[in-house]
Parts: structure tokens; sequence; C-alpha cells
């Protein structure tokens, strides 16, 4: 509707709606006046004067709207309007008061529209018929029905003036959904069927809630506001968090949305993306899209299962490689040709929604006007906005380190190399050579790192998401797993889900805490820590990042485990010749040192973690001091380190150190 055809509308509304008021106080006036039921009833619903703006074709009044969505009688109608005219018309409150014959009481009551308005009938004010049911209008306080005062809801009267607002108890907690400008086909097609759905609800079942599954909310979103558009309807999203646990608030919540939906021709999308949803989660949403008329769509990681209100499943795909360009193309605009050649990497890498790519995308072509080079512009904006949410699972490590930090053997080098190479190349492979089509099991790229403490593991993934300019997120699995069947599954699915858009590398320590030779399962706690563990390799088998394992001891893990992972880094601990290596390299270049000598310091039987702890410490000493790093300083540096890991050093090992 254009400005000008609304501003017409809603002057032929007012004028329709004035006029119906009349009506109204013709039949009130003829109560109080006692003149009988002579008065003409066309009064009450007497069309807008001559002269005034008229409803185009197909328009129609708020009134009239109201009255056919919530199934008015006449009589419930009149009753509607008596409450609002006295919010409307002065001379309406006068002459309920006049009516009542007391000055202060101006509100309507149900006795008075029983013995003024035409066609009166009892049951307009039960619980079950629309004035009440629809909160239409409160019903005051009083020691009778029939003398309570009657008041219009403020929503109803701002609808019925052609005010077109959220109800305030729902402003905080209902949102408008915008149209997407641009969907993807498959997203396309899946608002299309949805939109089917509802045009297609059946009169048994006029409105089955339709269940999006899927970990893309975003796109759910998009999906429910476009079948909305193409009906003709708005979407409104409340997110699941909101639905109250007492049963009386959730009911009255219910009552509004449903009212609303019907008033402003909507949509509800209830969005279960705010978090994990949990069982009692799950059943307040149950209890509440049950209690629920109206098109209603819950969006939501998995489907809840529905008994008493017929439902229907879309399961929502991630957009393929080349919907995932288009999308990509589009966002970044008249940009797109001094970027397109990043385009195809972040595809690769990446899966954000369309808010993700918007924002990513603006910021990137923020920076070329700023005068930045294109060169990993669009790289590092997927890489900030891919963050959402991960922070608070894992924790993000700053990755510093390079290959010439790695002390290691070429054979485990080498390997190494092989995982960043395929972290690297995985879209050739998989889309572009056709290696997905073959099936989605085991196209994560998953690795263990295995060896004592101390000898790199950590470091080696801080290359590998250096390397490939990545984001490091370490999950400490001892606190992942629960004692508490099922616990740790969602512990986990809630990790994986949420790193799943971001390619990020997880590094999932101390794995030791779920991994352990499969034996005989004598109970059910062993048989269920199996559970865990094959739960775990299928999500590090399928996703779409590097996912590390660490342990201490891997000789402890179960063959079948180790053969469901793509690559297995034994860290040996280091001889004398890869310790004085550590050596060379543990101190910044910047660093004093004075008369340090590696291959005496190589005795120490330590690994590089801890050879940095002393160096460290040993730099600490000498700054108090004043001087330069000797070996003096590492020799008590040393001695703390061996008292901290309760170990007494040989005197081999100290010789010739300090």
């Amino acid at each position: 509707m254009s400005r000008e055809s609304g501003s017409r509308w809603v002057e032929a509304n007012q004028r329709h709606l004035v006029a119906a008021l009349a009506g109204i106080r013709v039949r009130l006036e003829g109560h109080v006046h006692a003149t009988g039921p002579e008065a003409p009833r066309a009064e009450a619903h007497r069309p807008a004067p001559e002269g005034g703006p008229a409803f185009t074709e197909g328009d129609v009044a708020a009134l009239d709207t109201l009255s056919t969505i919530f199934e008015l009688s006449d009589f419930e109608r009149d009753v509607l309007l008596l409450c609002a005219g006295v919010e409307l018309d002065a001379r309406l409150a006068a002459l309920c008061a006049r009516a009542h014959g007391d000055a202060r009481r101006v509100h309507p009551t149900f006795g008075l529209a029983l013995a003024a308005l035409d066609q009166p009938h009892w049951s307009a004010l039960s619980p079950a018929r629309p004035l009440r049911r629809w909160r239409l209008i409160e019903v005051g306080s009083a020691e009778t029905l029939t003398s309570a005062a009657l008041r219009i809801d403020e929503r109803v009267l701002h609808y019925l003036t052609g005010l077109r607002n959220l109800d305030d108890r729902l402003a905080e907690l209902v949102q408008v959904v915008p149209a997407p400008d641009m969907l993807v086909p498959s997203h396309g097609r899946l608002a299309e069927r949805l939109a089917d759905l509802f045009t297609r609800r059946s009169t048994a079942d006029p409105w089955a809630a339709i269940q999006l599954s899927g970990p893309d909310h975003g796109a759910k979103s998009a999906i429910v506001a476009a079948a909305a558009r193409a009906l003709g309807m708005v979407a409104l999203r409340l997110a699941g968090g909101e639905i109250p646990a007492a049963a009386g608030e959730r009911a009255s919540l219910a009552r509004l949305c449903e009212r609303e939906l019907a008033l402003e021709d909507a949509v509800l999308l209830i969005d279960g993306a705010d978090g994990e949803i949990t069982e009692a989660s799950a059943r307040r949403l149950v209890a509440f899209v049950e209690d629920l008329a109206g098109p209603t769509v819950i969006a939501a990681a998995e489907a809840v299962p529905l008994r008493r209100r017929a439902s229907a499943r879309l399961d929502v795909e991630p957009p393929d490689t080349e919907e995932q360009t288009a999308v990509w193309l589009h966002g970044l605009g008249p940009d797109a040709g001094a970027l397109r050649e990043q385009v195809a990497a972040v595809v690769g890498q990446f899966r954000l929604d369309g808010h993700g790519v918007r924002a990513a995308c603006a910021e990137a072509r923020e920076g070329l006007r700023r005068g930045r080079r294109p060169s990993g512009l669009l790289w590092e904006a997927c890489r900030v906005h891919a963050r959402r949410g991960l922070d608070d699972l894992a924790q993000r490590i700053e990755a510093t380190a390079a290959w010439e930090d790695l002390v290691l053997p070429e054979p485990q080098l080498a390997v190494l190399r092989q995982a960043a190479a395929q972290v690297r190349r995985r879209a050739t492979v998989y889309q572009r050579w056709g290696f997905a089509a073959k099936g989605t099991r085991s196209l994560g790229i998953s690795a263990l790192f295995a060896g004592a403490s101390g000898t790199g593991k950590t470091m080696t993934a801080e290359v590998l998401a250096n390397e490939l300019r990545l984001d490091l997120y370490r999950v400490d699995l001892s606190q992942v797993v629960s004692k508490y069947i099922g616990e740790t599954e969602k512990n986990l699915r809630r990790i994986f889900d949420t790193a799943e858009n971001s390619g990020a590398l997880l590094l999932f320590d101390e794995a030791d805490a779920l991994f352990g030779k499969r034996s005989e399962v004598r109970d059910s706690h062993d048989r269920y820590a199996n559970i865990e563990v094959s739960y775990l390799l299928q999500r590090m088998e399928a996703y779409r990042g590097l996912a590390i394992l660490t342990t201490n001891m891997k000789d402890a893990l179960d063959p079948s485990f180790l053969r469901r992972l793509r690559f297995v880094v034994q860290f040996p601990f280091p001889d004398a010749g890869a310790r004085a290596q550590i050596w060379r390299r543990v101190f910044p270049a910047r660093t004093p040192t004075a008369g340090l000598d590696v291959e005496r310091l190589a005795r120490l039987q330590i690994p590089g973690g801890n050879i940095r702890n002393i160096a460290l410490n040993a730099a600490f000493l000498a700054a108090e001091a004043s001087t330069p790093v000797t070996m003096s300083h590492v020799l008590n540096a040393a001695r703390t380190e061996y008292a901290k890991l309760e170990r007494t050093p040989a005197r081999a090992e100290l010789e010739g150190v300090g």
C-alpha cells in the first residue's frame, strides 16, 4: 500500500468508526431517555457520510475486519464499540454516567449493554466467547458480573482507529522479521513449501505447527519471512527462552500472541537459537505451542515432539558452494570484482548465516574505501564474525607460533604439513573434484596428537592455526565430560554446532578424560562411555574444520578409535640434540644473554614446555638483577621448575649448567 493510499484508508476508516459510534450513541441515548427500542438499528452500522474519503475496492474497515477475524455477533460487536466509544467520545462516557446515575461511573457495564443494545445474549461475556477469550475487553472487579466496569484493551482500541503497533506487552518479546532481499534457490524452494503448507491447512486442523530443523538459524528466519511475504503476511519472532515456566503466564502469552497473529495476519516464529533446548525448555515450548492457534513455525536444531497438535518437519540444509558464492557476490555488490578471488576461499572455509555474510561484506567494503589492500580483507572479516558464540564455549588461543618454532623429527613435520594442505585444499578435492558427492562420511579432517606433557602438542596446533589463518579454540574435555547420561553429548553438540560455521581449529585437550581401552561392557555406564566416544569421533569426522585431540596416553586408546582419525602424530620426548635446538630458539632475539651454553643446557632432561618455563623465569631473575641472562639464572630457574615437577635433577644434568 502506498503512502497516499494508506492515508486515504486511515481517513476512511476513521469516518467509518465515527459513524458506527454514532449509532451506539443513538442506542444509548434512547435507553437513557427511555424512548424504547424504536431508535433505528441501522444507525449503528451506517457507512461513512457522503463527501469524505471512501474505501477503495478490496479495502475493509478495521472494525469489520476485527469482527470477521474473531467471529463477533452483532451484540458483541456493539459491546466492543460501546467500550471504544467511552475512550474516544466524551459524550458516550457522560451517557454511561447518566445511565448508571453516578457521575463517577463513566465506563459501560454488561448490565448496561444488555439493556441498551440490540440482540443481547448473556453468553457474550462468557470466558469462551471472543470478547474475553481474545481479551478484546477487560472486566473490572465488582460484586456481580453485570455491574463490573468494561474496558476495551488498548491494543484493540489502537487497531480500530487504524494504528498498527505491536501490543506493549509483546514489544519486548516479539520482533518483526524483515523479509530477505535474497534467498538461495534451495531455501527459496523451502519457503515455497512452507507457504504451501499454510495455504493447504485443513478444516479439522487449520494450523499445523511447522518445524524447521537444522543448525543455520539465520537461514530459517529468512525462509519464514520470505514465506510470510509471499502470502501477504508478516513474520514475528519469539525467542524460545522467553516462554514462561508458569502455566498461567504461559497461557496469557499464548493468548496475546494468538491475538496478534490474527490482528496482523502474521506467522509466529519460535526461535530456539538462543540456547540449547533442554528437557525443561522443550516441555515449556511444547506446552506453549499446543496451547496456541495460528500459523506457527518452530526453528531449532532438532524437532520437538508435539502430541496434541499436528506438525510437519522441513530440514534446512546449508547452501551448496554455488549458492554460497552467489550470496557473497550479492553482498559485495559493486566491490565484488575487487574481492572475487577471495570469495572462493571464504566459501570453502566459512559458513556464515545471512547476517554474518552481510556484516563481513560491509566490513570488507569499508576496508576498500579506506584504501586497504584487498588481499585478506574478506578472510579476516569472516574470522571475526565467525567467532560469534564460540568464545562462550571454548578458550580462544592467539596463535603466534610458526613452523620455525617447532622442534620435531621430520616424519612428524611431514604429517603436519600434509594435514595443513588438506585443510587448505579441502574445497578443491571435496567440491570441485567430486569427493563430497560420494558421501559425507569422513569428510572432516581429524588428528590425534600423542605425547608426554610439554612435548609441543598445543604449540603445534598454534602453528597450524597460524599457517591456515584460522582461529584456534581449546576445549578442555575434562570439563566437557559429565557423569550424567546424555550431558556429554549435549556439551559436545553445542561446541560443534557453534564452531561449524567458523571452520576454526578445535583442540580437544585431555582426551584421556574420555578415551580408554574398550573393555567388556559390564554396566550401563561402560556402555554409555563408549557412546560418548563414538559421538565425539562421529562429529570430528563430519566437522568442516580441523579437529585435534591430545593425549598423554596413546597406548590406552582403543585401536578401533584410532582408525577413525585421519592423522596420528606421536610427539617424542626430545633427545639432547632436539633440546639443544629448543634452547637456541627459546630466548627472543631482543633478550640480552651472556655465556649461555646450549649444549650443557641440553643435559636437562625436560621437554620443550618446561624449557620455555625455565627460560621465562630466568629472564625475570636477570631483569630483577639488571643483568643479561646467564647460566646462573637458568640454573636457579631450573631448580624451581624441577621442584614444581617434584623431581630431583640428576647430577649429570646439572654439571656445567651453573
